[in-house]
């Protein structure tokens, strides 16, 4: 999931509070991050948490999703402006989008428009992303044109599509609001369009606004459908977070009359928006959450574990996440009827507890 914005909102910030470091530079000028900064964020599941209690293992591995913190973009990126084709091209390596709007006023760290005002950005950073798909989109026609024109129909089926994209993309609208078949959508996506992919966004707030403003209320400002995910952080707040203890964190945060930490909420975010689900292995030696998308088969969820678990598939001996825990462990699922055994055209649900029978 790659980080975008405008310069000085708090991308790099929101990125060492992430990956709890200091290491992207967070400066008080635009393009103080040039090359991406990486990071590996676990995401918090008090589904594994409870499976630990039940199974207590040697070892808890969490579900991670990679952060990128690409630079921020300023109007005419899309015409290389600064940086602007490098930052893009950062962009259109990633399969998402955590788009950081700054909702904080700070007469001490820059605003390149020189006011805040989270719609105005939202739009000018759309704007760009929609200008470069634009782009995108007429260097296709001119490739493909000549070979539609002469009778080609999986051309034709292309250029179809491509007008359906470019019409939204002229009103402002992201492609992935294009309605399309299945075909159509498989055929948009060999287009690689900044504005397919799926996006989430964090309102950077200050201290004061952690408690007063909604997710509705930012969503309003944003200008934003009701159905877009949002998150409302305070990147600062969060990275001053990482240098005290649990217990520390809990009281401070308590002060700002906030539960837990927005960064939580941000990971299952970005891990959703990715499509991807969760399903767990849990024994005396090690209890994990592992990463599949959403609608694979069993199959497909073993070789998440190791290639020749996929290979040498038989079965899974599956068991619901609540059942898991209403029984108290294998065992007592099992006891109860609830361990199913599983074959290779099961779809497999989030948060099942699973173990795979296979052939070496």
């Amino acid at each position: 999931m790659g980080i975008i914005g405008l310069p000085n909102v708090g991308k790099s910030t929101l990125f060492n509070a992430l990956t709890r470091t200091r290491g992207a530079e967070a400066g008080n000028f635009p393009f103080c991050t040039i090359d991406p900064n990486v990071g590996i964020v676990e995401v918090p599941d008090e589904r594994l948490d409870k499976i630990t209690e039940i199974v207590k293992p040697a070892k808890v591995v969490h579900a991670t999703v990679e952060f990128l913190d690409i630079a921020g973009l300023v109007k005419g990126a899309h015409k290389g402006e600064g940086l602007g084709n490098k930052f893009l091209g950062a962009i259109r390596e990633v399969n998402a989008l955590c788009h950081i709007v700054r909702f904080f006023d700070d007469p001490n760290v820059t605003h390149v428009e020189g006011s805040t005002n989270p719609k105005r950005d939202r739009e000018t950073i759309e704007t760009e992303l929609c200008l470069s798909d634009l782009q995108t989109i007429e260097n296709r026609f001119d490739k493909i044109g000549n070979a539609a024109k002469t009778g080609s129909i999986e051309k034709q089926k292309e250029v179809r599509v491509l007008d359906k994209v470019k019409a939204q993309l002229e009103q402002t609208l992201f492609a992935s609001t294009t309605q399309l078949n299945e075909d159509e959508t498989d055929i948009m996506n060999t287009f690689n369009l900044l504005t397919s992919k799926p996006i989430i966004y964090a309102a950077n707030v200050s201290e004061a606004q952690l408690h007063t403003l909604s997710v509705h209320e930012a969503r309003e400002q944003l200008g934003l459908p009701e159905e877009s995910e949002v998150v409302t952080i305070s990147a600062k707040i969060e990275e001053d977070l990482q240098d005290l203890s649990a217990e520390e964190a809990e009281e401070f945060l308590s002060e700002y009359k906030v539960k837990s930490s927005g960064l939580d909420s941000l990971a299952r975010a970005a891990y959703s928006a990715l499509g991807y689900i969760t399903f767990f292995t849990a024994g005396p030696k090690e209890a994990r959450a592992w990463t599949i998308k959403d609608g694979d088969k069993a199959p497909r969820a073993a070789g998440a574990i190791h290639t020749d678990f996929e290979k040498g598939f038989i079965r899974a001996e599956t068991i619901a996440y609540d059942d898991f825990i209403e029984f108290g462990g294998e065992i007592g699922a099992k006891e109860k009827g609830k361990m199913r055994s599983e074959g290779k055209e099961y779809l497999v649900k989030d948060g099942d507890v699973m173990l795979f029978k296979f052939n070496v």
